[in-house]
C-alpha cells in the first residue's frame, strides 16, 4: 500500500522554490528562509505567484512527487508531471469503457449511488449527534427521500435518468445543509451552492475543499495508471478531469461537507478568514487558507477503517485507494466497482 508523506503548501507570493541537494529551498528575495528533505515530502502545491526552479520539477516529476500550482483562490491552474505510468493496456480498457454506454453506465451508478449514500448519512450523523438542535422531523424526511433516491440510482436505465436522480438528491441535501451550521449563524450562512465564484463564506470554503479533493484524486488516478480527463459520468470536455471529477462526487460529501462542517461549528474558521472581492466573491484570505489547509493536513492523517478493505488507512489515503479499486475492476480482477461508501 502506498504511504501518505507530508504535502507542502507554499501560499505566500514572493516564496521561490528550489533544489540543493534532497532538500528543497524556499526562499525570499534571494535569500533562504526554510529548506527541508525531500524525501519527507509527497506532493507540493503552490499557492498564487511564487515560482520553483526548473531542477526542483524536474526531481519532482522523475520521482513521482505531484507539484501543483494553484491561483490564490485555489483554481487549478497547472501541474508538473513526468513520464506517464501504469499499463497501457488499462488506458486502452478505460477509453474502451469510456465509449461504451453500458459499461461506463455501470461503473457510474455505483459512484452516484455512493454520493447519495454518504449525503444520506451526512444527515443521519447530524441527527445522531445534535437531536436537540435541529429539526428531526424535517431531517429524517430528508434522510428518507434519499434512502430512496439511493435505490432509483442503483436501477437507473441510462446516464440522463442518473444524472436527473443525483440533481435531485443533491437539491435536497443541501436544502438542509444550512441548518448543521450550529455555531456563527450570523456570518455563515448557506442558501444555496454557488460556484464561479463562490458568494458566501460558506460557499467558499465549500468550494476550495472540493478543489484540493479534486487535485488528491487526479494524482491518484495518474499514480494508479488511468486517464484521469475520461470518465463514465462526466463527458468528455477539453481541459475537464472528468474521472477525478467522477471520483470526487462519491466522497464530497464525507470528506469536504464535513470537514467544513467541522471548520465552521469548532469555530476554528471565522468571518475574518475570508474576504469579500469587489466583484462579490468571496476568498479565503492568507490567514484563512493557513488555518483550512493546516486542518486540513491533520485530517488526512487521522485513520479509520476503509469499508471494503476492512483494514485501517488515512483519510488522505482514500482517493488512491479507490482509484485502485476502480483499476483492479478495470483490469478484470473484481466483478464491479466498489465505492466508497461511509457511516
Amino acid at each position: 500500500m502506498k504511504r501518505l508523506l507530508n504535502t507542502l503548501y507554499i501560499l505566500t507570493p514572493d516564496r521561490y522554490l528550489s533544489l540543493d541537494g534532497e532538500n528543497i529551498v524556499i526562499s525570499a528575495e534571494h535569500k533562504e528562509i526554510s529548506r527541508m528533505p525531500l524525501h519527507n515530502i509527497e506532493s507540493i502545491t503552490v499557492f498564487g505567484s511564487a515560482g520553483a526552479s526548473p531542477a526542483l520539477m524536474g526531481k519532482c516529476a522523475a520521482e513521482k512527487r505531484e507539484m501543483v500550482f494553484m491561483s490564490r483562490s485555489g483554481k487549478f491552474l497547472a501541474r508538473v508531471e513526468g513520464e506517464e505510468s501504469g499499463n497501457v493496456l488499462l488506458r486502452r480498457k478505460q477509453y474502451r469503457v469510456a465509449d461504451d454506454k453500458s459499461a461506463s453506465l455501470s461503473i457510474a451508478r455505483n459512484m452516484i449511488f455512493a454520493k447519495i449514500f454518504n449525503s444520506r448519512w451526512v444527515i443521519e450523523r447530524t441527527i445522531r449527534d445534535h437531536p436537540m438542535r435541529i429539526d428531526t422531523e424535517r431531517f429524517h424526511q430528508k434522510s428518507a427521500f434519499l434512502y430512496t433516491s439511493v435505490k432509483s440510482a442503483r436501477s437507473a436505465a441510462d446516464t440522463d435518468e442518473l444524472r436527473g436522480i443525483e440533481g435531485e438528491a443533491a437539491s435536497v441535501y443541501f436544502s438542509v445543509f444550512d441548518d448543521m451550521i450550529l455555531q456563527q449563524k450570523e456570518d455563515f450562512v448557506f442558501n444555496g451552492r454557488s460556484k464561479h465564484p463562490p458568494m458566501d463564506r460558506v460557499n467558499a470554503l465549500l468550494s476550495f475543499a472540493y478543489s484540493l479533493l479534486t487535485e488528491m484524486c487526479s494524482s491518484a488516478l495518474c499514480s494508479v495508471g488511468l486517464d484521469p480527463y475520461v470518465g463514465f459520468m462526466h463527458t468528455d470536455r477539453p481541459g475537464r478531469r472528468s474521472l477525478a471529477l467522477d471520483l470526487v462526487e462519491e466522497l464530497r460529501a464525507v470528506i469536504c461537507d464535513r470537514f467544513v462542517l467541522m471548520l465552521i461549528n469548532k469555530k476554528m474558521i471565522g468571518a475574518k478568514d475570508l474576504t469579500k472581492q469587489e466583484n462579490g466573491a468571496v476568498l479565503l484570505n492568507d490567514d484563512g487558507r493557513r488555518t483550512f489547509l493546516t486542518a486540513w493536513q491533520n485530517r488526512k492523517n487521522e485513520q479509520f477503517v476503509h469499508p471494503f478493505l476492512k483494514e485501517k488507512v488515512q483519510w488522505g489515503m482514500v482517493p488512491y485507494v479507490q482509484a485502485l479499486l476502480l483499476s483492479r475492476y478495470l483490469r478484470g480482477d473484481l466483478d464491479e466497482y466498489p465505492p466508497f461508501l461511509w457511516k
